[in-house]
C-alpha cells in the first residue's frame, strides 16, 4: 500500500496524464506524440496544418532528442506497442474478472450469514447440512448474476450520476470498515500497528517457501485498485484522486488490514479467519453483510469505467475496432460510455461467475492481471521519464529497477497459480490483443497505402486536360482523411471514369480533445490549385460532444463556408501557408454573411431543371450521377448574393455566382472504400492478422463520416489494396 499504491501511482504516476486521461495505453499515447514510436505512418505536411496552433519551439525540442534516442532501433516501437496492448488488454481483463470476484464474494458473505440463521433455526444436524447445501448452490451464484447484471445496466447513466448514487454507500463502507479496524486493534492486538515496519516482510522472504511464496499471489489482490486508479483518471481530474486516496482511503484500507491482522494473531484456529466477515463484531454483522454487497458493486465500477477509458484511448490510436462512444459529460472529456463493450463485459463477467464459482480460482486471474497491469506501467512509465520529462536515464533506471524488482515478485507468485483460474486470463488476452493487433497492423497498412497512393494536387489541376476530364454541372464533395493532396480513391474514379464536378470540396474531420470547438473556429477553408479550377479544401474541426450529422444543415454551412472565404480572402489577416497554399480559419456563417445568403427552404427534386442549360459541358458520366440523383425529394436550400453585392471585386462575385449556380444543378457525395487483400505467399502471421482486420471491419461501425448522406447522392468508390 505504501512502496505501489502512495509511492508509485499516487505521487509518480497520476503526473504522467495524456490530456486528462490515464492508462497504460495514455502513457504510450505520450510516447507516440513525443518520442515518436508510434507505427502509424506519418503525413508530415497533413501533420503541420492539422495542428498548426498548438506548435511549441519546447514541443519540438522534447521530439528531437527522444528521436536521437529511439529512432534507430525500429523493433522498440513494436516492443512499446505490445507492451501498451498487452497492459490495455490486462485493465479490460480487470474489468471482467473484478466485478465478477468482487461480486461472487460478497454473495458468499450473504449465504454464510443465512446458513448461520439457519443453524440457529434448526435444531437437526442433517437439516442444517442439507439447507447449508441449498443455499450454498442456489445463493451465492444467482444472486451474483442478478447484481451484475444490474450494475452493468447501470453504466448508460454516466459517471457523474453513477457516482453521485454510490457517493453514500462508499463513505458509509469506509467509515465501517475504518471503525472495524479501530476496534479489532484495541480489542485483538494494540502491537499490531509495529507490523507496518518493513522488517517483517524481510522476515516473510528470509524464511520463505513454496507455499508462503504462493500466498503473495493473494495479497496483491489488496491493491487492485492502484492501476485502475491511474486508468479512470479521465473520468476525474488528478487533485480529487490524489486528495481522496492520500486523506481518506489510504489511511482507512490501513488500519482496517492492520485490524484484520490483529484479529487473525488472537484466531488462528477460527474456520474462515482470513474472511474480513469474522473480523465483525457480532451486533453489526448482519449490516455488514448487506453493506459490502453494496460496495462490492462499487468497487467493480472502477474497474468498468477504466476499461471504456482504455477502449477509449485505442479508438483514437486506430487500435481497436470502430465502436459506438457516447460521451456523457460536456466538461470531462474522459467520461464515456461504448455499449457494445459494456455488454461484452457483462457478457464475460457472467460466464465466469457461472463457470468458475469459486472466489479461489477468480481471485488467481485477477491478481494476475493486476500485477502484469503495474508492470507494463513500470516499463513504460521509466521511458516517459526519460524522454517526455527529460529526466535523466539514471533516474528512469532507478525507476525501473525499484519497482520492477518488487513487481516482479509477485508475477512469480501469481504464475505459480496458473493452473487454478489464472488460465483464463491468459484466453480473455489472446481473445483481445488478437483484436487489437490486427486492427492496428490492417489500419497501419491501410493508411501507408493512401499515403503512397495519394496524388499531388498539380495531377488534378494541371494534367486532368491531358487526361480528357470534362466539368459537369454540381459540387462535388469528397470526403478523405487526407488534409494535403488528392486521395488514390478519387484519383483511381477520375482515371477510369474522366469527369468530375464543376465546384469540388475536399473535406475531412478533425476531432478535437474539448467538448465544443467555437463556432469562431470551426472551420480551416483553403484552395487547391488556381482560382480558376474552384477546387477548395475544408477541414472542419470539432470536439467531442459537437454534432454535425444533419445532412441539409451540414451541407448548407460548407458551401456558406466557401462563400465566407471567398469574399474576405483578399482582405484576411489571420492564414496559415501550407503546402497547398493559404488555409484561413472560418468560422460558423451567419445569416446574414459576407458571402452567400440562404434563402427559404423548399422541397425540390435532386438536381433542378437548370441542368439543360449547361448540356455541352455534359459527359456520360455526369448523366449517369445526375439521372441517379433524380426524382429524390430532399430539403434544399437555396443561396443568393449578400446586399453589398454590386460592391464586391467582380472576380469574387463572379466566383459566388458560379458556386449558386453549382448548387443549383445538385451535390454528390464521394467516399472512399479500401479492400485489403493477402498476397500470395505471405507469412501465416501476416494471413491472420489481415484476416482479423477484414473481419473486424466488416462486423463493426461505420466509418464516422459525420454525415447522413442519402444514397441517391452517394458514390463510393472502391480500391483494392494487395498486402
Amino acid at each position: 500500500m505504501t512502496t505501489i499504491s502512495l509511492l508509485k501511482y499516487c505521487f509518480i504516476v497520476l503526473k504522467a496524464d495524456d490530456h486528462g486521461e490515464g492508462g497504460t495505453f495514455a502513457l504510450y499515447s505520450l510516447l507516440c506524440r513525443h518520442a515518436k514510436v508510434g507505427l502509424l505512418p506519418i503525413d508530415r505536411n497533413g501533420n503541420g496544418v492539422m495542428h498548426y496552433e498548438e506548435e511549441t519551439h519546447s514541443k519540438i525540442k522534447v521530439e528531437s532528442r527522444a528521436w536521437r534516442a529511439i529512432a534507430k532501433h525500429k523493433s522498440s516501437h513494436y516492443l512499446m506497442l505490445c507492451l501498451a496492448l498487452f497492459g490495455s488488454c490486462m485493465t479490460i481483463g480487470e474489468g471482467v474478472l473484478t466485478p465478477a470476484l468482487s461480486v461472487l464474494s460478497a454473495s458468499k458473505g450473504v449465504q454464510r450469514s443465512l446458513s448461520g440463521m439457519a443453524n440457529k433455526f434448526f435444531s437437526s444436524q442433517s437439516t442444517q447440512q442439507s439447507v447449508s447445501k441449498a443455499l450454498e448452490r442456489y445463493v451465492p451464484v444467482p444472486s451474483a448474476c442478478a447484481i451484475l447484471v444490474c450494475l452493468f445496466m447501470l453504466q448508460h447513466y454516466g459517471t457523474h450520476k453513477i457516482g453521485f448514487m454510490f457517493a453514500p454507500i462508499i463513505i458509509i463502507w469506509l467509515l465501517f470498515v475504518s471503525g472495524v479496524g479501530i476496534y479489532n486493534i484495541f480489542h485483538w492486538n494494540k502491537q499490531i500497528i509495529h507490523a507496518i515496519s518493513p522488517i517483517y516482510m524481510y522476515r516473510f522472504v528470509r524464511n520463505i517457501d513454496i507455499h508462503s511464496w504462493r500466498s503473495l499471489g493473494s495479497v496483491i489482490l489488496c491493491l487492485a485498485g492502484s492501476e485502475t486508479m491511474f486508468a479512470d483518471l479521465g473520468h476525474f481530474s488528478r487533485k480529487p484522486i490524489k486528495i481522496a486516496f492520500l486523506c481518506l482511503i489510504y489511511p482507512v484500507l490501513i488500519i482496517c488490514y492492520a485490524g484484520q491482522a490483529a484479529y487473525i494473531s488472537k484466531n488462528l484456529s477460527v474456520q474462515d479467519f482470513n474472511h474480513l466477515t469474522e473480523s465483525v463484531p457480532g451486533p453489526t454483522r448482519h449490516f455488514f453483510i448487506v453493506l459490502s454487497l453494496l460496495a462490492s458493486a462499487v468497487g467493480s465500477q472502477a474497474t468498468i469505467t477504466a476499461s471504456f477509458s482504455v477502449i477509449n484511448q485505442c479508438l483514437t490510436l486506430d487500435c481497436f475496432p470502430r465502436v459506438k462512444v457516447i460521451h456523457t459529460s460536456d466538461q470531462i472529456h474522459g467520461q464515456v460510455y461504448i455499449p457494445v463493450v459494456n455488454w461484452l463485459l457483462m457478457i464475460f463477467s457472467l460466464t465466469v461467475t457461472i463457470g468458475f464459482r469459486d472466489i479461489v480460482k477468480i481471485g488467481n486471474a485477477t491478481g494476475l492481471a493486476v500485477i502484469s497491469g503495474m508492470l507494463v506501467t513500470t516499463c513504460l512509465m521509466s521511458l516517459v521519464i526519460a524522454l517526455y520529462w527529460e529526466k535523466s536515464w539514471f533516474l528512469s533506471a532507478c525507476f525501473f529497477m525499484f519497482f520492477g524488482f518488487i513487481e516482479t515478485m509477485y508475477l512469480s507468485a501469481c504464475m505459480l497459480n496458473f493452473h487454478k483460474g489464472a488460465w483464463y486470463l491468459v484466453v480473455l488476452l489472446a481473445l483481445s490483443l488478437n483484436v487489437m493487433l490486427g486492427w492496428h497492423y490492417g489500419t497501419m497498412k491501410k493508411y501507408e497505402y493512401d499515403l503512397q497512393n495519394k496524388v499531388p494536387t498539380e495531377w488534378l489541376t494541371e494534367h486532368s486536360s491531358d487526361l480528357g476530364v470534362s466539368r459537369i454541372p454540381g459540387i462535388g464533395l469528397i470526403y478523405t482523411d487526407m488534409v494535403t493532396g488528392i486521395p488514390a480513391f478519387f484519383s483511381h474514379f477520375i482515371t477510369n471514369l474522366p469527369a468530375f464536378h464543376q465546384v469540388l470540396i475536399f473535406v475531412s474531420f478533425m476531432s478535437l480533445p474539448v467538448p465544443y470547438v467555437p463556432p469562431s473556429r470551426r472551420y480551416l477553408i483553403g484552395r487547391v490549385g488556381p482560382k480558376d479550377y474552384k477546387i477548395y479544401r475544408c477541414i472542419v474541426r470539432h470536439g467531442y460532444c459537437d454534432h454535425i450529422r444533419d445532412t441539409d444543415d451540414f451541407e448548407e454551412e460548407i458551401i456558406r463556408s466557401i462563400g465566407e472565404f471567398v469574399s474576405m480572402e483578399e482582405n484576411d489577416l489571420e492564414s496559415l501557408t501550407s503546402p497547398e497554399g493559404r488555409m484561413i480559419v472560418v468560422g460558423k456563417p451567419l445569416r446574414d454573411g459576407n458571402g452567400l445568403v440562404p434563402l427559404n427552404e423548399t422541397s425540390s427534386d435532386f438536381g433542378s431543371a437548370g441542368l439543360t442549360n449547361h448540356e455541352s459541358q455534359r459527359s456520360p458520366v455526369g448523366d449517369a450521377l445526375e439521372s441517379s440523383c433524380a426524382g429524390v425529394k430532399r430539403k434544399k436550400v437555396r443561396f443568393m448574393l449578400p446586399p453589398n453585392s454590386p460592391k464586391m471585386r467582380t472576380s469574387v462575385r463572379e466566383e459566388l455566382e458560379e458556386i449558386i449556380d453549382a448548387r443549383e444543378s445538385g451535390t454528390a457525395y464521394f467516399v472512399g472504400q479500401s479492400h485489403l487483400q493477402v498476397r500470395d505467399g505471405s507469412n501465416f502471421v501476416k494471413r491472420f492478422l489481415i484476416k482479423t482486420y477484414i473481419f473486424c471491419d466488416k462486423n463493426c461501425r461505420e466509418p464516422p463520416v459525420a454525415l447522413n448522406i442519402p444514397h441517391a447522392a452517394l458514390v463510393e468508390v472502391g480500391t483494392l489494396c494487395t498486402i
